[in-house]
């Protein structure tokens, strides 16, 4: 099978010409027309097989998490999906394998279905196995969340629930063991994991600050923090009650993978005091558990408060791209 062949038989369909994308698949460039008034968001992320997925992962999982991951930097800023496109590097058995081509494109094609967000356009070769996916989206001008805007004295608010796709990696791994229906749920979150796309948008003119939670929440939180010149006081223990994982596993453990497991795509972000109960309107309106877990603080520095309110010595390191596995 040639690459032009691949493409019309597993990822071109008919995207008409109307609404935001204008020209599809099959020119040189896809053209957007975004609505006017809006400014256009992008966002790229790339999946390495043994690097951010493991070679037995399902195929429509990891076409589910493909754009997953993307639209989640999409949540983070308020924005909605206009279109996407996926560069593709196959191994031989791979492009060879028309079943396990047809599940990846099933899974990509369900989560931009349900989010409104068609393939446009991409490429693809040979080559150790690696999808990256461009996403595009559009923001009222103004209106998007960024990591800059936190305030001393914001509330710092997650959503969903964080540690299981840490957990579910770990057990994957053989580090621990998970009771089957506590892997099986985890592993749900590691591999298909939800974008927050309608609480972004909620809270757009609430948050004053948010990014997705990719690498860990400490780490993640740490670039709100740097981009915005402030401190943070989070609570371990609000952060790591979000773990309700029914795994018999050490206090140490559940608490790292809370705070720096990596791989929940949630949303962590700051808002005003006053905002409390806004910020709980947006999480029910938009079907997302939200939890405050912290306050920014003057200053500089992330502190980490125990059960207790005493501070914690441990630190936590979230993912590294360039850091041993």
């Amino acid at each position: 099978m040639g690459e032009f062949e691949l493409i019309d038989r597993f990822f071109k369909r008919r995207t008409p010409a109307s609404g935001a994308v204008a020209l599809g698949i099959g020119d040189d460039c896809a053209l957007l027309r975004p609505a006017p008034g809006m400014q256009i968001a992008i966002s790229t992320d790339m999946l390495v097989e043994g690097r951010h997925f493991l070679p037995d992962v399902d195929p429509e999982h990891l076409g589910h998490k493909a754009l997953a991951v993307n639209l989640s930097d999409l949540a983070a800023m308020g924005a909605e999906p206009l279109g996407c496109t996926l560069a593709l590097a196959l191994p031989p058995e791979r492009a060879r394998d028309a079943g396990w081509l047809t599940a990846l494109a099933r899974g990509l094609f369900a989560l931009a279905d349900a989010h409104a967000c068609p393939l446009i356009g991409g490429d693809t070769t040979a080559g150790p196995l690696n999808l990256c996916l461009t996403v595009f989206g559009q923001v009222p001008a103004g209106q998007a969340l960024r990591r800059d805007g936190a305030q001393a004295g914001d509330h710092i608010w997650v959503s969903g629930t964080l540690g299981h796709a840490r957990l579910a990696l770990g057990a994957l791994r053989g580090e621990w063991t998970l009771p089957p229906a506590v892997l099986a749920a985890a592993r749900q979150r590691l591999e298909r994991p939800t974008p927050r796309l309608a609480l972004g948008r909620a809270l757009r003119g609430i948050a004053h600050s948010a990014i997705d939670v990719s690498d860990g929440l400490l780490g993640d939180l740490g670039h709100i923090l740097k981009a915005s010149g402030t401190g943070a006081s989070i609570d371990a223990a609000a952060a790591s009650r979000l773990l309700a994982a029914g795994a018999a596993l050490d206090a140490e453990t559940l608490r790292t993978a809370a705070l720096a497991g990596g791989d929940d795509y949630e949303l962590v972000f700051t808002a005003p005091p006053a905002a409390r109960a806004a910020v709980l309107r947006a999480g029910h309106a938009s079907a997302t558990p939200v939890s405050r877990i912290g306050t920014i603080t003057a200053g500089t520095g992330l502190r980490l408060l125990g059960a207790d309110g005493q501070p914690l010595r441990q630190t936590y390191a979230s993912f590294d791209h360039f850091a041993r596995s």
